[in-house]
């Protein structure tokens, strides 16, 4: 029987490749996303369903929960990609919006999960595969918001993984380093407000971290493919993989380093690199 996957944020980068993927692989798709009026290729494919999902919306989630089930019978996998990115020091962000990230971030992707969870129960099967970051595994200059809703996703994902196994339900976190995608043009950007002292070494941050972004997505000399994500997405969604998972050349050497020593002392290193007041 052709199995079926729901995956949100498909209007572009990992969200439309996995769903590209999975069509590729004979899946049904149902594609969601909060414009689709805007979506003109991927309702053109066989077995692919466009769909309106905001994921603050509930009434939105279970319109296109109703369409899966009616055009494909349920929903087999579920791919919680939407999301926002923000890059900024603390103080230049306002409580409204510190609470935006983690309203999309955090509690956008347990509406999605609130919802399906339960049909998947009744099934007796089912997977979940959460999109994260690598900063959601470690915390960085900058990321006090994002990287917070990244870690509250990747806390959650593995609760919900004890508390669903009972019912066949696998739960999985894909944490990417640093890819070419359109997500990072619509990141909620901080780093040039504020004046002063602050503002002054917020854009020094800003800058080192702009480099350590580069040099992060060409780590291992070539530039990392956002089809790998894709791929690690399929194989979650197929395959006997690990609750948490990194992909992305920069996010694995990462990921590796942080087991080579206490986590102190690898945050005291990544400390030691950072710019200083004084240049």
């Amino acid at each position: 029987m052709t199995q079926t996957a729901l995956i949100t944020g498909t209007s572009t980068g990992f969200g439309r490749l996995a769903a590209e993927r999975f069509q590729a692989e004979g899946w049904n798709v149902v594609a969601t996303m909060r414009r689709p009026e805007h979506e003109n290729e991927l309702g053109q494919l066989e077995r692919v369903r466009v769909a309106r999902l905001d994921t603050a919306d509930g009434a939105s989630i279970h319109a296109a929960l109703d369409l899966a089930k009616r055009e494909f019978g349920g929903v087999d996998v579920l791919v919680n990609n939407a999301g926002v990115g923000a890059h900024g020091p603390f103080e230049n962000y306002t409580d409204a919006e510190g609470r935006a990230i983690y309203e999309t971030n955090v509690f956008g992707t347990l509406n999605v999960c609130r919802a399906v969870l339960p049909l998947m129960r009744e099934r007796r099967r089912g997977r979940v595969i959460n999109l994260t970051s690598i900063a959601g595994l470690v915390g960085g200059p900058g990321t006090v918001f994002y990287s917070g809703s990244k870690f509250a996703v990747e806390g959650f994902s593995e609760s919900l993984a004890m508390e669903y196994a009972a019912w066949g339900i696998r739960i999985h976190t894909i944490a990417p380093g640093g890819f070419d995608t359109q997500f990072a043009d619509s990141a909620n950007d901080a780093w040039d407000r504020g004046e002063g002292e602050y503002g002054g070494y917020a854009r020094v941050l800003g800058a080192y971290m702009e480099q350590v972004i580069a040099d992060m997505k060409m780590a291992g000399g070539k530039k990392a493919d956002p089809a790998d994500v894709a791929d690690l997405i399929y194989r979650c969604a197929t395959q006997d993989m690990p609750i948490h998972n990194v992909v992305g050349p920069d996010a694995e050497a990462l990921a590796h380093q942080m087991t080579q020593m206490p986590r102190q002392a690898f945050l005291d290193e990544m400390l030691s690199r950072l710019p200083g007041l004084g240049r």
